[in-house]
């Protein structure tokens, strides 16, 4: 296609200068005492930012690493997964969530997801169990927290670990409660897609537990505490300095983003309501850091054309779920076998929202969606 054929970009994905403010002058200071300094990895300047994370989620350690990918199988070697140990998580992640598992020697089992919050069916997760599970992994999809006390307590019955994966949680909450702050340990991602990105990639692992972040610390290091003394058989894995100075200075602005996030949210719901179109549900008592707005209709591709030729930046995450990629087809599963995931896989469409969306964008992508629908403008 001629690249004059191509609608301008009207509605953006990211802004990524808003998230910097006006005033970088503070910020470009620092990242040049950083790259002038030498102190490049796991520097005071990442311990920092580790205390400071940790601190917003309510855990007493963050360990820095160089991907939310990373984090996971950092995570897992640290708990001792071995190989054949068995993960329960579910069949409309992204890749990471289960690569890692398989990348750190377990053996991921799939449920499907629940039809109305997109997130794991917890019934089949407990069905799922058996003799050789180690643990359950329940991601919190598109930045909706999963209900973590039936988790739990499945946990508690089988004796059983509890992982998050809270790549795409950043903020979010259940009763004041913040996502990664439950289970045995959470992994982050800080990747410039999230709603806490640096300027590259990075991510962390969160947990309670001394022991496991004392673990992590070699895991992610080498097999090291101290040079050139390899204890184990880690990995090299660990955050720079830069990308801890810039999360660091955007940590601040967090809290005000989901709350923002969440208005632009609402805006959606409130305007799209009368349109043949569903939303991932929305339950008292959480907060949805929205990570990614969900629309659902089985006229999805048709809607993303027709959006996209008005400059709207809309995006389809996950067109075909893990089941049916070719990365895992050792593991023998089969199309039809977690129809959910298929169907959302078919009918999901992320429209842009971010923190710094003006009245007027919102408007422009409403009145997109309604014309598609033959609807009324706002």
């Amino acid at each position: 296609m001629d690249s004059k054929d191509v609608a301008p970009t009207k509605v953006r994905r990211y802004d990524y200068a808003a998230q910097f403010g006006d005033d970088l002058d503070e910020l470009v200071d620092d990242l040049k005492s950083i790259l002038l300094s030498g102190e490049y990895i796991l520097s005071e300047e990442v311990g920092r930012f580790e205390s400071a994370f940790a601190d917003f989620i309510g855990v007493r350690h963050a360990r820095a690493t160089n991907s939310g990918t990373d984090a996971l199988i950092v995570g897992f070697r640290a708990v001792g997964i071995q190989r054949g140990d068995e993960i329960i998580t579910h069949a409309n992640t992204f890749y990471a969530t289960v690569a890692a598992i398989v990348l750190a020697g377990g053996r991921p089992v799939l449920v499907d997801a629940d039809d109305r919050s997109f997130l794991i069916d917890i019934e089949q997760a407990k069905s799922a169990v058996t003799g050789r599970t180690r643990a359950l992994l329940p991601v919190h999809l598109y930045g909706k927290p999963t209900p973590m006390e039936p988790m739990l307590a499945i946990g508690r019955e089988r004796d059983l670990l509890i992982v998050e994966d809270a790549a795409q949680a950043h903020g979010a909450s259940i009763g004041g409660k913040r996502a990664g702050s439950f289970g045995t340990f959470a992994a982050f991602s800080f990747h410039p897609s999230k709603n806490l990105s640096a300027a590259g990639d990075a991510g962390a692992l969160v947990t309670e537990s001394d022991d496991l972040a004392h673990a992590v610390e070699a895991h992610r290091n080498l097999g090291q505490w101290v040079q050139n003394d390899h204890r184990l058989l880690g990995i090299n894995s660990k955050m720079d300095a830069i990308q801890a100075r810039v999360l660091f200075t955007k940590l601040k602005s967090l809290e005000r983003w989901t709350s923002a996030r969440n208005e632009v949210a609402q805006a959606y719901r409130e305007l799209l309501h009368d349109l043949p179109v569903t939303f991932q549900s929305n339950d008292l008592g959480e907060v949805h850091a929205y990570h990614l707005f969900q629309v659902r209709t089985d006229r999805r591709d048709a809607l993303a054309e027709h959006l996209r030729g008005l400059g709207i930046d809309v995006v389809v995450r996950y067109p075909t779920p893990i089941h049916l990629q070719p990365a895992f087809s050792e593991f023998g599963w089969r199309k039809g076998e977690f129809p959910v995931a298929e169907r959302l896989a078919q009918e999901l469409l992320c429209l842009p929202i971010r923190p710094d969306m003006p009245e007027s964008e919102i408007v422009f992508v409403v009145n997109g969606v309604r014309e598609y629908f033959g609807g009324t403008p706002t």
